[in-house]
């Protein structure tokens, strides 16, 4: 099930900026799938919400891919927006991130550091130990936090924000995201999702100055619903 205006989990809304739990199987913004991305159904919740009339501003903070779920932010103002990507730059919006994955990690806690080489034509990224041409420093923090039977749930911290980062290291060390077939998981989940969900979100208002932590449900699935 895809988010449209009716059913958007928001987690938090002010005048400056709204955050929202993601589904899996929504797009973030435009791309040439020619899919409704998330972006425009915010728009029309914020259009519909506070009668606006004519064009809704949204920017665009961050992304999650496609199969992915949880928190993300959306700025309502151009402001806003220009703040929260000097934060994001400044690497002052902390993420957390929930993946379960397959068995159990001998260390319960341990910081994977190598070097990504995004392959555009097959949109995967491959994993190094050390660095090559046009590689970037990838460095995740993780710690198990539940055992299932045949799955472990992980909470990871990312120092850095590199395409399909925390999928391609995660499989590199012998531990794919449950679904993900792209990065070795044996079999896909029926509904196309991977069980990465981005799980909690702190960083301090970009016109407030409060702090901002928000936490997202993560999604209602046997698996999940077993952490």
């Amino acid at each position: 099930m895809h988010s449209n205006k009716d059913n958007l989990h928001v987690l938090f809304e002010d005048n400056h900026i709204i955050i929202v739990n993601k589904r899996s199987g929504d797009i973030t913004q435009g791309d040439k799938t020619g899919d409704k991305p998330l972006s425009d159904v915010v728009k029309e919740y914020i259009k519909e919400k506070y009668n606006k009339a004519g064009n809704v501003f949204l920017g665009v903070v961050h992304r999650l891919d496609r199969p992915t779920s949880g928190v993300i932010i959306f700025a309502r103002t151009s402001k806003s927006l220009e703040r929260l990507n000097k934060m994001l730059r400044d690497k002052n919006i902390s993420k957390t991130y929930w993946a379960i994955v397959k068995d159990h990690p001998k260390k319960e806690k341990d910081t994977l550091i190598n070097y990504l080489k995004k392959n555009p034509k097959n949109n995967k990224s491959s994993v190094y130990p050390k660095e090559i041409t046009a590689s970037k420093k990838a460095i995740l923090h993780y710690q198990l936090i539940k055992k299932l039977d045949n799955y472990s749930l992980l909470e990871i911290d990312l120092e850095t924000g590199r395409h399909h980062q925390i999928r391609a290291q995660l499989a590199s060390i012998g531990f794919p995201i449950k679904g993900d077939l792209k990065y070795g998981f044996n079999r896909s989940n029926k509904d196309g999702s991977i069980h990465l969900h981005a799980r909690k979100i702190v960083f301090i208002h970009p016109v407030t100055k409060d702090e901002v932590s928000v936490i997202a449900p993560t999604p209602d699935e046997v698996i999940w619903n077993a952490c």
